[in-house]
């Protein structure tokens, strides 16, 4: 079964919002190499390769069901946030608004009795739990050590091992 025209652009939506992750990561990790935070562009730096990821499992999706890929301009992100737990809440902000994209792709996929859209969108909604509670972790451990230097040197060399594996199987 062919995906539906409302699915197709609905999921055509969710690439651009994946690949719009991505600028905002590598536009954070920008910032971060700015401020002397190393660690902490690191881990942004494998946060958008990720958003890549999920973008490069969208594409694959739409085309394996027959759909159409329609690219459309990603929005310019911010460049400067005022603090590092700025950033971070930022970005947890970001995986909230990520996670009710996923959710309201499910709706979709559920009213348009599409069964496989709405299995493989499971991925997904797990996904955003842990997307979620990953971001929330590093603005807890900023705001536990506030404006210590300190602290924040030792958050930033945490962030620092923070590596890249491809999903198995690649990015499908």
């Amino acid at each position: 079964m062919a995906l539906s025209k409302v699915m197709n652009k609905a999921l055509n939506s969710q690439i651009n919002a994946e690949l719009f992750s991505s600028y905002l990561y590598y536009a954070m990790a920008a910032y971060f190499e700015d401020t002397g935070l190393p660690g902490a562009a690191q881990w942004m730096k494998v946060q958008a390769m990720e958003e890549l990821t999920h973008a490069h499992k969208f594409f694959g999706y739409v085309t394996d069901r027959g759909g159409r890929v329609s690219l459309e301009a990603v929005a310019k992100p911010p460049l400067a946030w005022a603090s590092p737990l700025e950033a971070f809440e930022a970005a947890f902000a970001h995986e909230v608004k990520i996670t009710t994209l996923i959710n309201n792709l499910v709706k979709l996929a559920r009213k348009e009795s599409d069964f496989n859209t709405d299995n493989m969108l499971q991925w997904f909604v797990a996904e955003q739990v842990e997307e979620e509670a990953s971001a929330d972790e590093i603005i807890q451990k900023l705001r536990l050590v506030d404006q210590s230097k300190g602290g924040l040197f030792m958050i930033d060399r945490e962030l620092a091992t923070r590596t890249f594996t491809m999903p198995a199987g690649g990015a499908e």
